[in-house]
């Protein structure tokens, strides 16, 4: 397996010093005040925090924040790292993998790994072996022809609509990441197409403005990237620029309009998204 670059410590390691937010001292005779008294005079009343499903008990001072969006960074960036090496076929389907090995491998403790293994887990990348890790899941031909037939029946009418609805000047601004597919498939690098095939693909389907669709269209493309058992990458070179290449022929059909062409390079494109 490849090494990959190192992410960063995650954060919290280190002990914060930001002090605990300091209580605001009793007012005096505040307890002694009548309740119907203190609502006249715009106080608040003890009974309306319960009203409100609130705690209106003394409770102990707030521990020191310890950054929580940038642990949900780390785990996302782990994410990312997993999905890539699965892409470019560096965690090989059937081996067993621990989270503190990963964790190891990326700088990183095992939490936000085994957090990242259990979203590929639900994603149907990876299943868990109790005291062990997390096997990659061996996938077959089938399974992604099966991916490939279901992408179709989503994207291929919702293109044949678009092409009726969107003007041609919308089209065109989607021509850059067409091109940048074909660059990526001239390159031969799979991680690198497989990024610019999925902007291209969620532009084109950001167009409904159904983000339901696009999250669920998203998550059958990633699941289609993923190369099948027994081969290192998912397709080879002069595969990725084919498919590149009915990007731009697809865009250009759907410039025009012509949606019996967008009907038959869009069949054309998710058969030959296949292995």
């Amino acid at each position: 397996m490849k090494p990959s670059a190192q992410l960063p410590a995650p954060p919290g390691t280190e002990r914060s010093r930001t002090p605990a937010p300091a209580r605001v001292p009793a007012q005096p005779g505040a307890a002694d005040r009548h309740p119907v008294r203190r609502r006249e005079e715009g106080a608040e009343d003890p009974s309306d925090g319960a009203a409100r499903g609130e705690h209106v008990h003394a409770e102990p001072p707030l521990p020191a924040p310890r950054a929580p969006v940038r642990r949900s960074s780390v785990r996302g960036q782990v994410l990312a790292a997993l999905r890539t090496a699965l892409t470019a076929g560096e965690l090989r389907p059937g081996e067993v993998y621990s989270a503190p090995a990963l964790g190891e491998r990326f700088g990183v403790s095992a939490t936000p790994v085994r957090e990242a293994m259990q979203q590929l887990a639900l994603e149907g990348a990876v299943e868990v072996v109790p005291n062990r890790g997390f096997r990659v899941v061996r996938r077959g031909a089938r399974e992604l022809a099966e991916l490939a037939e279901v992408r179709a029946l989503i994207e291929v009418p919702v293109l044949l609509r678009l092409a009726r609805t969107v003007p041609a000047e919308r089209w065109a601004e989607l021509r850059p990441l067409a091109e940048a597919t074909v660059r990526a498939a001239l390159a031969g690098c799979p991680v690198a197409y497989a990024e610019s095939d999925r902007a291209f693909h969620h532009a084109v389907l950001a167009l409904t403005g159904n983000e339901q669709l696009v999250r669920i269209a998203a998550d059958l493309h990633r699941r289609a990237q993923w190369p099948p058992a027994g081969t290192p990458t998912a397709r080879g070179r002069a595969d990725l620029i084919a498919d590149a290449h009915q990007h731009t022929a697809l865009l250009d059909a759907l410039v025009t309009g012509d949606t019996e062409l967008v009907r038959a390079l869009a069949g054309d494109h998710f058969g030959a998204a296949t292995p």
